[in-house]
């Protein structure tokens, strides 16, 4: 088993031969071991490699087991914390359990119970990270079905999710602000076979200018002011999986070039240090500039450019895909009011479709949950709307959309979009439901307004609709 998916167990007890018989009872069960002799030390351990289960002696010079164990919690709240005592500290054990041990062990302890201990913190610590990662997984799953829509456009970008999951080239993910980047990356990593390697995503535009070689390649003790421990970056902390830089437009030329050495030679050289430190990453990067015409204007590193542009996905707009639009509401009406079947008023809906949406679905979302904090929560009306949103005239746009847009047109829309998914879901209606992003529930009680008879052949149905 590689190192990096190996439990790691810490050991602190001022005694050399407890460590040692601690550590060989740890490898015996696979376990990457470290020691230290004190809290100080361990804490310091901690900083650059992370443990999953310490187990520490209650009296220690300096700070003791005690403190130990409330810093290690609020560090590392997942990891798993044992204490051991003498007889005469059996109270101590005992309040150092309420306050969030796992157990402990007095000594002098048989070899059986010590390795039974780590057996049993080692079980929990691998259920609560599988559980973590069903939970990321399902979350993924859920917000690759949460890009909705049955328009050509979203559609090719859910079947280019879907065939590059299975590689590992970069890819470089194109889009205005709020069309759902990360959305995307997260999907493209969590379907496929680095699903249970790290995900790390990186927001470039945010990061501190003086401090961002040191957030992504990591730096020593010593190396600059303030830097009192050594301390690994974000490609390190991605090893083995994915690292998402969002906004990469946003890294200065310097930046960009000791970025594009670590794609070319796959190794990070933390700030301060003389040594590299091999990394194996996959790299998907996002912006919603355009990153060409940054290239030729000296903005953006033509090579770097490249690097990163090996697959494109272009993310649409919301106004390119307004067909998409009652589809999302009536997701996020479901997410926010759940089981409340709250509707959404002919007036409301067409100046859903009128409007720009400059932040696009994330602004959608942002508005559907507005209109049902201030709404009574049976219909959403033109007045619980956003001015911007409820200000617009008639005529705001026109081409193909136009044709869908008169009030008596907005049934017809949703009726025709549901046939529409049912074609391509070929009748399954369970499935139907999660590409409309709606609750079984909700799609019943479409089905039901729209006098769509369930067992239908939706090919027929919609060629009557034509």
């Amino acid at each position: 088993m590689k190192d990096e998916m190996r439990l790691r167990f810490l050991i602190v007890d001022d005694e050399q031969s407890i460590r040692r018989l601690c550590m060989t009872v740890g490898q015996g069960l696979n376990l990457a071991c470290a020691e230290a002799e004190t809290a100080e030390a361990a804490l310091a351990s901690l900083e650059t490699a992370p443990a999953d289960i310490v187990v520490t002696d209650l009296k220690l010079p300096g700070l003791s087991g005690s403190e130990l164990l409330r810093k290690v919690k609020e560090a590392l709240p997942h990891a798993e914390v044992a204490i051991m005592t003498g007889h005469g500290s059996i109270e101590s054990a005992v309040e150092a359990m309420r306050e969030g041990a796992y157990d402990y062990v007095e000594k002098p302890f048989r070899v059986e119970r010590l390795r039974q201990l780590l057996q049993r913190m080692a079980e929990k610590v691998q259920l609560v990270t599988e559980n973590q990662f069903l939970r990321d997984r399902v979350e993924a799953e859920t917000q690759l079905d949460g890009i909705i829509g049955t328009s050509a456009k979203i559609q090719d970008v859910l079947r280019m999710v879907s065939r590059l999951k299975d590689i590992r080239t970069p890819v470089l993910i194109t889009g205005e602000s709020g069309t759902g980047k990360e959305l995307v990356a997260r999907a493209v990593h969590f379907r496929g076979p680095l699903a249970q390697m790290p995900f790390i995503a990186v927001d470039c535009g945010s990061l501190v200018p003086t401090l961002m070689e040191s957030e992504l390649f990591g730096h020593e003790k010593g190396a600059f002011t303030g830097a009192l421990k050594s301390k690994a970056g974000l490609f390190q902390a991605a090893n083995g999986g994915t690292i998402f830089l969002d906004e990469i437009g946003e890294l200065p030329l310097e930046m960009q070039a000791k970025l594009l050495r670590v794609l070319q030679e796959k190794e990070v050289r933390p700030v301060g240090s003389n040594e590299k430190v091999a990394v194996d990453v996959r790299v998907i990067a996002a912006t919603n500039r355009d990153l060409e015409a940054a290239y030729r204007a000296g903005a953006f590193r033509k090579d770097l450019y490249f690097r990163l542009n090996v697959v494109a996905i272009h993310l649409p707009s919301l106004r390119e895909r307004r067909s998409d639009i009652p589809q999302l509401v009536h997701c996020f009406l479901d997410r926010y009011a759940p089981g409340e079947n709250i509707q959404v008023s002919p007036a409301a809906m067409k100046s859903f479709l009128q409007y720009d949406w400059p932040g696009n679905v994330r602004e959608l979302e942002n508005c559907i949950a507005r209109a049902i904090a201030l709404g009574d929560h049976r219909t959403i009306e033109v007045s619980d709307l956003p001015p911007a949103i409820c200000g617009v005239q008639d005529g705001a746009f026109a081409g193909e959309d136009a044709a869908v847009i008169s009030t008596t047109a907005l049934a017809d829309l949703e009726r025709l979009t549901i046939l529409r998914v049912f074609e391509q879901a070929g009748g399954d209606k369970a499935i139907a439901g999660k590409m409309l992003g709606i609750s079984r529930a909700t799609l019943y009680r479409r089905l039901k307004r729209y006098n769509i008879p369930l067992r239908s052949a939706p090919k027929q149905l919609v060629e009557n609709v034509h």
